[in-house]
């Protein structure tokens, strides 16, 4: 992943950027254009522009608490809740939009995300097909991303390109920056999305592909923020000790900062940093990472070679709960992640983000909204595990994201 990435410089999974345009995202592409184009986005990741998004997030926290403050039930299924709550997130971050999930939960963004995510059965066929023969499957014209998907999230991009570069719109927001991309070749800090000649040129990003890759961050950062977030809360109910550890810290942080949410503040809060990195370690949203040998590679120290084509995978979950690397791995031990635990075992041992050049570009936009949420929920709740919850946790087959089956259930009072 770092030190031979050249050899497994690309995941070798499925992309037609022609007959399934929202398939030609980052995360997908390969080579040289993958290059390109990371160089090219990376700086729309960076602590500066996360930061420009923060009040975005704030506000759809607030929105979390009004709707957790409606519910007549002491129960409710997190993870359901806080799924809507990162699609408000994203939707105005990446498409510049008002969802409104977290007060109409039968919306067309949540609809449209919860079908692209919970695949029936012929469908997981068809997602097996492409992974194992990508090249085959666009052959027999496979679609990774169904055509009312597509069409529903290129027409929502569409619009928006054409109605803020026709008024010059300015929104503090990814989509904002993919438009400065598109129009003016590279970030610059102001609020034009056009040059001061007021021409439109289509100098790095055509429309398909600022879509793909508003698309990838919408899928990227909802499904595993929210599931993160749902099963930190599920192990914070589950060990009120570190539950209550934590919300005082982010009590001394909020008071810190006169009761206000903070950038500075949120970045401050280490213990609950340390419990959402056990979480990811227990719980990471993508069980396995893969990528194909590009040339042949001689295995260090071996006479094994790795062929050229050959995939291969990385097993996230079995490496962060193996006992060599995590003893009593099944315990939630936050302290696993002190900077001196840390720094006793092998940095790639720890792998929910992946690692190398190919390691999750929006990694502190993600952390930013699940601190975010997390620290709105403790400060007005506590909570207990639900009667409703099916222990032992099972993870539900039919998920691209590693989630349970039958939601988490968690009991809430004010406090």
């Amino acid at each position: 992943m770092q030190n031979d990435s050249d050899h497994f410089a690309d995941r070798g999974v499925y992309i037609d950027k022609v007959g399934d345009p929202l398939s030609g995202h980052l995360f997908s592409l390969e080579g040289e254009k993958w290059r390109k184009l990371r160089a090219k986005l990376t700086p729309t990741f960076t602590s500066g522009k996360v930061k420009m998004m923060f009040d975005t997030v704030v506000k759809c926290s607030d929105d979390l608490i009004l709707e957790m403050d409606k519910s007549v039930e002491s129960s409710i299924n997190i993870k359901d809740i806080l799924a809507r709550y990162t699609t408000d997130i994203i939707g105005n971050c990446a498409f510049g939009i008002e969802c409104n999930s977290l007060k109409n939960p039968d919306n067309e963004f949540t609809r449209y995300l919860m079908k692209f995510f919970m695949r029936g059965f012929w469908k997981n066929i068809q997602g097996f097909f492409s992974f194992i023969a990508p090249n085959m499957a666009r052959f027999c014209g496979v679609k990774e991303v169904e055509p009312d998907i597509s069409r529903f999230f290129l027409k929502v991009v569409q619009d928006t390109v054409e109605f803020r570069e026709k008024n010059n719109v300015y929104r503090k927001d990814f989509m904002h920056l993919l438009l400065q991309l598109k129009n003016r070749g590279k970030l610059v800090d102001d609020e034009k999305v056009l040059d001061d000649d007021n021409i439109k040129r289509e100098v790095t990003l055509t429309t398909n592909e600022l879509a793909a890759q508003a698309f990838v961050f919408f899928l990227g950062a909802f499904g595993t923020s929210s599931t993160t977030m749902a099963y930190c809360l599920f192990e914070l109910a589950s060990n009120p000790e570190i539950q209550e550890r934590v919300r005082q810290e982010v009590n001394t942080v909020f008071t810190r900062y006169e009761g206000e949410f903070n950038y500075n503040g949120i970045m401050e809060m280490h213990y609950m940093e340390r419990v959402i990195n056990e979480t990811l370690r227990k719980y990471p949203p993508h069980p396995g990472l893969n990528r194909i040998c590009t040339k042949d590679y001689l295995v260090p120290g071996t006479d094994i070679v790795i062929e050229k084509g050959t995939k291969v995978m990385v097993p996230i979950l079995g490496v962060q709960r193996d006992p060599e690397y995590y003893p009593d791995p099944e315990k939630f031990d936050p302290d696993r992640f002190t900077e001196v635990n840390k720094n006793k075992r092998h940095p790639f041992t720890f792998l929910p983000f992946g690692e190398g050049p190919r390691i999750c570009i929006g990694v502190r936009f993600g952390m930013m909204q699940t601190k975010v949420g997390l620290s709105a929920l403790l400060q007005s709740y506590k909570f207990s595990v639900s009667s409703k919850t099916k222990l032992p946790l099972k993870l539900d087959r039919r998920s691209f994201i590693m989630t349970t089956e039958g939601g988490i259930w968690l009991d809430y009072i004010k406090v």
